[in-house]
């Protein structure tokens, strides 16, 4: 078997719970920091309510319910996309052959039809999510890569009502982590610092910032710290706020964004939505071209980010 011909199409409900459902969803979802939005009618609002907090009255009899609840809305702009892989057959069966491999229950004698239909399907949803992942981030429609929509990264450092520690342009250490972390802290706005027993506020970083953090921990010459250097911390946290590394810091050289980025919100203020419901079309296929001798993939499906609120987003100011 040197070749993988069978057509796959995937649309409507298999489109949802085989291909997208299973990247929106989950650890390796909550693990982005942000809040992700899987088929929400199109075009995709946010309701965003604001109830009095004042309601307690002297009881007595009438109705005296007073102003009704603020409510503020704001629409996530969708994109149509696609996503194409084409790949020479000999090559695309061997990455395809190595995901089965790698399982120790597959009878390599007896490959169905099944597992081979699993591990193209596993190979390119992670293409797609990382496309996602990165463009969300770093997105932005005048550069020549990553241009699809504009990312969370653009829109925030773009809005007037972003909040900003002033710290001008260092560089973070070992030895300041903890003053950059502070003053961000120091300048979030009350609204902000009001959320942080709600466990959703986290600190997005470059990975500069986060080996900055982590070498403070293991330089605090403690039991703990000499422990967690030697077997690694699953995740970093400063007074109970996550730090979640952006996982972008190989791309940005190639931006005009930052190199170095440290923002604190809340994740709930961070929206990325899809949609493969509202849109004609909407699918994900794989085939074989024999003319080109060529295995091919393609996605298409309708995305979109927004900042919900920039007053409740805080930068460090760094590298600006």
């Amino acid at each position: 078997m040197g070749l993988i011909e069978n057509t796959k199409t995937y649309t409507g409900n298999d489109l949802e719970t085989i291909f997208f459902r299973p990247i929106l969803n989950g650890e390796n979802a909550e693990q982005l920091g942000i809040r992700m939005l899987y088929n929400m009618p199109v075009p995709t609002t946010i309701q965003l309510w604001s109830p009095r907090t004042d309601i307690l009255q002297e009881y007595e009899a009438g109705w005296r319910g007073g102003d009704a609840a603020d409510r503020v809305q704001k629409t996530i702009e969708m994109q149509k996309v696609k996503a194409e892989v084409g790949f020479s057959a000999s090559d695309y069966f061997q990455q395809v052959y190595e995901r089965i491999v790698a399982r120790a229950d597959v009878n390599l004698d007896d490959l169905t039809g099944t597992e081979l239909e699993a591990a193209e399907t596993e190979m390119f949803r992670a293409a797609v999510a990382e496309s996602l992942r990165a463009t969300m981030w770093i997105g932005d429609v005048t550069a020549t890569a990553y241009n699809k929509f504009d990312g969370f990264i653009k829109k925030i450092l773009a809005s007037s009502a972003l909040k900003s520690a002033n710290l001008g342009n260092i560089k973070p250490q070992k030895d300041n982590i903890i003053s950059i972390l502070s003053a961000m802290w120091s300048a979030a706005p009350a609204e902000l610092k009001s959320m942080k027993g709600d466990g959703n506020l986290v600190f997005l970083v470059t990975s500069d910032v986060y080996d900055a953090y982590e070498q403070y921990l293991d330089s605090c010459g403690s039991d703990a710290a000499y422990t967690d250097l030697s077997t690694g911390r699953r995740e970093l946290s400063y007074h109970g706020i996550k730090l979640i590394d952006m996982g972008i810091s190989h791309l940005l050289p190639s931006t005009s964004l930052p190199e170095t980025i440290c923002l604190l919100t809340d994740r709930r203020n961070l929206v990325l939505a899809v949609n493969t419901a509202d849109y004609p079309g909407s699918e994900v296929r794989m085939w074989y071209n024999p003319d080109a001798m060529e295995n091919r993939q393609r996605a298409i499906f309708m995305v979109g980010c927004e900042v919900l609120d920039e007053s409740l987003v805080v930068t460090a100011g760094l590298d600006e």
